[in-house]
């Protein structure tokens, strides 16, 4: 089993900066793809990036350049970190764990970016 517990939202200006951290629970985190994924209101979730066990990364086309996944495996922690940050960014932010069969989700930060 893994909790996650996401924080870091808020509300920012277009063009500022914000980092999102995932918090995670559990003794095998770091056998655990992790990812982040977004949700606009009326719009489906979607895959904002992810970072493997071992540490690949990839991205949403349209955000490579601007957000940055990163984990810290010994503090059980995931980041977002989002530069240049857009009108159309905004969104709850949902962190994701997932192993095989097992797929994990938090209950989300609200992003709001105000232009």
């Amino acid at each position: 089993q893994v909790q996650l517990v996401e924080s870091g939202g808020g509300l920012v200006q277009a063009g500022g900066s914000l980092r999102l951290s995932c918090a995670a629970s559990g003794r095998t985190f770091s056998s655990y793809s992790m990812a982040w994924y977004r949700q606009a209101p009326g719009k489906q979730r979607e895959l904002v990036a992810a970072i493997s066990s071992g540490g690949s990364t990839n991205y949403a086309d349209s955000l490579k350049g601007r957000f940055t996944i990163s984990r810290d495996n010994a503090k059980k922690m995931v980041y977002l970190r989002m530069n240049s940050l857009k009108p159309e960014d905004t969104a709850v932010y949902y962190c994701n764990a997932g192993r095989g069969a097992f797929d994990y989700w938090g209950q989300g930060t609200q992003v709001t970016v105000s232009s």
